[in-house]
């Protein structure tokens, strides 16, 4: 027996369609967006500048010890005051640079360089596809701005819809949005955690975790679609 070709793909957003950018960056923009002078390095001293941005790097994961069961994805005041406490165990960043800093975070997210066209090969092969995002603000602007939205047929962010990862209360929803079922059904994300938990309602899964080139293996995803195509669907596993 066979298992269904995939009509559909859910797809993470944060580190799985977009890379988080280079933490770096992300300090001097939240650094410039405060008006202070300099930068971060000539205000923190290099080494300073240095482990604020390493600490950045992984603030969701610092975060998972300030807010455990997630609730900062249930609601946009929690998610900005969940940050502020995460962001002030970290030496140099104040209050006012943390403010700053969650200001441009998004600012500095961008699609991998296999994104675009995954999605694009995916709408040309007739499957459908859903953003399913834990995050606690409204992500729309940057899927636009990236050239995501237009390419994608739903949109569920955990804050807007009142279920996050690994909810099955999420993934439920992506699917009644598509008109799929979970047989027919890949979810790809970066997280066993969250991400996995479509494999409770029989949503065969792919995890890619989180890389630091600029492409992020979203290419397998053609792969398995094009694996259970029925014979002479003419599918392929191109990019």
């Amino acid at each position: 027996m066979t298992a269904p070709p995939i009509t559909a793909v859910l797809f993470d957003f944060h580190q799985t369609l977009v890379t988080g950018g280079d933490a770096a960056g992300w300090l001097a923009d939240g650094w410039a967006d405060t008006g202070r002078g300099g930068d971060p390095v000539a205000g923190l001293g290099a080494a300073g500048a240095a482990e604020a941005a390493a600490f950045l790097d992984r603030v969701w994961e610092h975060a998972r010890e300030v807010d455990p069961h997630a609730e900062r994805d249930t609601d946009p005041r929690r998610h900005r005051a969940v940050f502020e406490a995460t962001v002030a165990r970290c030496p140099g960043i104040d209050t006012d640079l943390a403010a700053g800093l969650y200001r441009t975070m998004a600012d500095r997210w961008e699609p991998f360089d296999d994104t675009v066209p995954v999605l694009r090969e995916l709408r040309r092969r007739g499957v459908r596809t859903a953003v399913v995002s834990n995050i606690g603000f409204d992500v729309t602007g940057r899927l636009a701005e990236t050239g995501i939205a237009p390419l994608v047929d739903a949109v569920l962010m955990s804050y807007a819809v009142g279920s996050v990862k690994p909810d099955p209360g999420i993934f439920e929803q992506a699917l009644d949005r598509l008109g799929v079922g979970p047989e027919e059904s890949l979810m790809v994300g970066d997280s066993w955690r969250d991400d996995g938990g479509a494999a409770s309602l029989g949503i065969r899964t792919l995890l890619l975790p989180r890389t630091a080139g600029p492409v992020h293996g979203l290419g397998a995803v053609l792969g398995l679609v094009a694996s259970l195509a029925p014979s002479g669907g003419g599918a392929d596993s191109s990019a």
